[in-house]
């Protein structure tokens, strides 16, 4: 199973629409809460030179957020990430 890791706030619809999509797929993830961790928020930015939340990462490759996640989904590229 891949590697994803997932930018998030709590308060975010976006990131509980990313995660709705991943649980239905049966995958796990690790997040990052930047809500509250100023550090981690600098790193999301130097990582990924955006601001917004969520950001996605599926083994180590930035797919980006979740309007992105579910792009791959509708194009059938998604799986192959995942299972990779």
């Amino acid at each position: 199973m891949a590697d994803v890791v997932m930018y998030t706030t709590p308060i975010c619809p976006y990131c509980v629409r990313a995660k709705n999509l991943l649980k239905q797929k049966g995958v796990s993830w690790t997040e990052i809460d930047v809500s509250r961790d100023a550090a981690e928020r600098v790193a999301l930015m130097e990582r990924t030179r955006q601001r917004t939340v969520p950001q996605i990462f599926i083994n180590g490759q930035h797919i980006g957020g979740s309007d992105d996640l579910y792009a791959l989904e509708r194009a059938g590229k998604l799986d192959a990430l995942l299972t990779a």
